[in-house]
């Protein structure tokens, strides 16, 4: 739908009770003239009920809940995605929250510059007491050019940019098919596939408020090492390389089943005959 920015959300039971926040946050937003949103919440399994939380649809129809079965985050989001319908699909997990003006800006760059692929934004911690943490080492504000990100992570194996603050062009998502389906890590993915495919842009002006507490997944002990952490990080090298060759690569004049596997060896070098 043109000139309608998607919200999505994915939730499980115990980030239900944050919703009313977010949604606060999405009523503050000022669009430009001509200009809505919608919010594509997707339950992460049957039992959330996040409907408890929100009003009722003859209240705020720009809400759509649905549900389906646990596949974590991640594919909840692309869940999400799939039942969404704006020309900018605009990440917010349950539990964090936008910042006045957060929508505009994304909307501001993607509408000015065509040839920007997605933004990201500054974020500060919402810690449990209320008060909010900032920190330093922020990009400077205006382009990230295509491959950028790639560079920083390959080096600190974390991005330099926070991946919840994505907004995206949605032929753009559609054609990474959305988040990444891993248990964690998912949106990482994506922002170095779209890297890959894309130039971005970081916004200065803080666009969330990324809330800290004990229950979110960044908390579990294989978020950040061990066997999971090592495979996770793997395949999201390995996906960003292939889509970076792949930005590249034109097929081979080879006839037969092997054209496909031939060609990326020769694309990688690695083809000797």
């Amino acid at each position: 739908m043109k000139n309608t920015i998607s919200v999505v959300t994915p939730v499980h039971g115990e980030g239900a009770r944050f919703l009313p926040e977010a949604y606060a946050s999405l009523l503050s937003q000022d669009l430009p003239d001509g200009w809505s949103w919608e919010w594509s919440v997707q339950e992460d399994g049957s039992d959330v009920r996040a409907s408890e939380h929100l009003p009722a649809p003859a209240d705020d129809p720009r809400i759509r809940v649905s549900a389906s079965r646990r596949g974590g985050p991640h594919v909840a989001r692309t869940l999400a995605f799939a039942r969404s319908t704006g020309v900018y699909v605009k990440n917010l997990d349950a539990d964090d929250q936008l910042t006045a003006g957060a929508l505009a800006r994304d909307i501001a760059v993607l509408e000015e510059h065509p040839a920007v692929g997605w933004t990201t934004s500054r974020v500060v911690d919402l810690l449990e007491d209320g008060t909010t943490v900032s920190f330093e080492g922020d990009p400077e504000p205006g382009p990230l050019p295509r491959g950028s990100a790639y560079g920083f992570w390959a080096e600190h194996r974390r991005p330099p940019i926070h991946p919840a603050t994505l907004c995206v062009r949605r032929p753009l998502l559609a054609l990474l098919g959305g988040w990444m389906a891993l248990p964690a890590s998912g949106d990482t993915g994506l922002l170095l596939g779209l890297d890959a495919l894309a130039d971005g842009w970081f916004i200065g002006d803080t666009g969330l408020m990324y809330r800290k507490h004990p229950g979110q997944i960044t908390t579990h002990p294989h978020h950040a090492a061990g066997a999971e952490w090592e495979a996770r990080m793997s395949l999201i090298e390995e996906r960003a390389n292939a889509l970076r060759a792949w930005q590249s690569w034109s097929p081979p004049d080879i006839q037969g089943p092997d054209r496909w596997r031939r060609g990326m060896h020769q694309r990688s070098g690695c083809d000797q005959a």
